[in-house]
């Protein structure tokens, strides 16, 4: 059996952990169910924070435990993930490798292919993308070996980094996982769903929900994850008469999530910055109309209005709530599975037969 190796910075330490890299864990279960002719290990440098061996969905995993330290530590977690490298070519027939971001998992996993003569692909995720990326200098990826997430990290690796990925696979979404579509009452008006931090920018979702309150005084919205800026926030929330209107509901398990996705008339991405957000292709599917600051992809998304400034996306959303009733539809963007097999083509000239 053929053995590819999927390198991370992180992976869940259970399959109880639904909320660590939502989207890493639906293309592992992909590549399973639609290879299964092959052995997938995955092989994760820092978190779970300690050195362990054990199975998820019944898939190897080897955790370094590295523990984001730096000095020697981190040396001693590059050079044991080399050694656990080394030991699956000699004892398994190791194909190729997959890393996700381009940072310092990447660094280990280029240097073993390289030495190695073995096929390796870095699938960049987000901000790995950005010019203060130092591991690049290090990594020296080749175009033909880079993955971007989206149209735009493709072109914001090559603006950062004069390298143009050569390929785009785009995150996609398991139908499987997804409540029964709700053709009926939706309570939420407005949903939110990520890390509470600056990055993902709720100070202008909080802000436009003031602005819509005028229109409408009974406005519902909700915002689930945590992170350091719950305080300020919720401060913010206060100041503004936000009480009755906007809630922050904490962390939810990934399956909560596309539950508030299914009661919720529109999802509101505010972030800064984003590789390709998978909770728009979720909330899209999930039948709510996307409103962001961020793009899926170049093309035209139905369902998704894209928008630079905050005059643009109070507009949509007025727009939007000014309506007698909004209208729901499920757009599938991408699916796991699309993703699984590019990704693998990308690997195998030929792909490995697969039983009917």
């Amino acid at each position: 059996m053929d053995t590819v190796v999927i390198v991370t910075p992180g992976f869940p330490a259970d399959e109880q952990d639904t909320t660590c890299l939502p989207p890493v864990q639906q293309l592992v279960l992909s590549l399973k169910k639609n290879f299964s002719e092959i052995k997938f290990t995955i092989v994760s440098l820092h978190y779970p924070f300690v050195q362990k061996q054990y199975l998820w969905n019944n898939i190897p995993i080897v955790a370094i435990g590295g523990r984001n330290r730096r000095l020697i530590w981190k040396w001693l977690a590059w050079r044991r993930t080399y050694q656990v490298l080394e030991h699956i070519r000699k004892t398994e027939n190791l194909k190729g490798m997959i890393t996700f971001w381009c940072t310092d998992a990447a660094r280990v996993s280029q240097r073993f292919a390289l030495d190695k003569n073995l096929s390796h692909f870095i699938w960049l995720q987000g901000q790995d993308a950005k010019k203060n990326n130092r591991h690049i200098a290090y990594i020296k990826p080749k175009a033909s070996q880079l993955v971007a997430l989206s149209d735009f990290l493709q072109e914001e690796f090559f603006k950062n980094h004069r390298v143009k990925p050569a390929h785009v696979i785009e995150n996609g979404i398991n139908a499987e996982i997804f409540p029964p579509y709700n053709n009926g009452t939706r309570p939420i008006d407005v949903l939110g769903a990520g890390s509470l931090i600056p990055l993902k920018n709720y100070r202008l979702f909080i802000e436009l929900i003031a602005e819509l309150k005028k229109i409408k005084p009974d406005i519902t919205a909700v915002i689930a994850g945590k992170g350091k800026e719950h305080k300020r926030l919720q401060h913010l929330i206060n100041k503004l008469n936000l009480e009755e209107n906007v809630k922050l509901v904490g962390l939810k398990s990934h399956r909560e999530t596309l539950e508030l996705m299914s009661q919720s008339k529109v999802f509101l991405h505010t972030a800064h910055y984003e590789g390709g957000p998978m909770v728009l292709a979720e909330a899209l599917y999930s039948g709510c109309i996307g409103i962001s600051t961020r793009a899926l992809s170049n093309r035209q998304i139905e369902n998704l209005f894209v928008g630079k400034s905050k005059e643009e996306l109070l507009k949509k959303l007025v727009q939007l709530f000014s309506q007698k009733e909004i209208q729901h539809k499920q757009i599938v963007f991408n699916t796991a599975d699309t993703s699984a097999k590019k990704i693998m083509e990308l690997l195998f000239k030929e792909l490995p037969e697969q039983p009917d």
